[in-house]
């Protein structure tokens, strides 16, 4: 796995927060070791990444180009990128049954809260996005630091799964 690429798969219920802000910052902070991607599990009809998570990327210097919602189906087709990586990041999507993903790859959750949920004002969601893009960013840079052989399939699981408690 060493010239390998590996591809990381972030759920969510409807791919339009954590998901999303998880998929971009993999592929800025990644190195080209890393491409990421995200989906929902039943994103609603027209769903939209948050603009309120996507105006927290911008800040932080983050790409959103190309950033879009979409069903978890589309990762299950034979011509899809093979995943390496699948993570949910929200409690709903970790309770559900995944799709067959093509290679078997290794899974864990990084369970967060919805920076969107809630009555807030939008200066506190803002503050909940940021918030959220700082703890993906640490979990994240955790990984892309391992060293590659902490990276085999045979430990990449139990890798990521530990790296759900820091």
């Amino acid at each position: 796995m060493t010239d390998k690429t590996l591809h990381v798969l972030f759920l969510c219920t409807h791919n339009s927060a954590r998901s999303i802000l998880a998929e971009a910052i993999l592929n800025h902070i990644g190195g080209g070791r890393f491409k990421a991607y995200s989906a929902g599990s039943s994103p609603r009809d027209n769903q939209q990444p948050n603009p309120l998570g996507l105006q927290v990327l911008q800040h932080a210097g983050i790409s959103t180009e190309g950033l879009y919602s979409k069903s978890w189906d589309e990762f299950a087709l034979p011509d899809a990128p093979r995943m390496d990586l699948v993570i949910t990041v929200c409690d709903n999507a970790a309770g559900e049954v995944c799709p067959y993903w093509p290679g078997q790859p290794a899974t864990a959750h990084w369970g967060y809260p919805d920076p969107s949920a809630g009555d807030g004002t939008d200066a506190e969601k803002l503050e909940a996005f940021r918030q959220t893009l700082l703890a993906f960013k640490r979990r994240l840079d955790l990984l892309i630091s391992l060293p590659t052989a902490k990276l085999e399939k045979t430990l990449l699981q139990n890798t990521a799964r530990d790296l759900a408690k820091e």
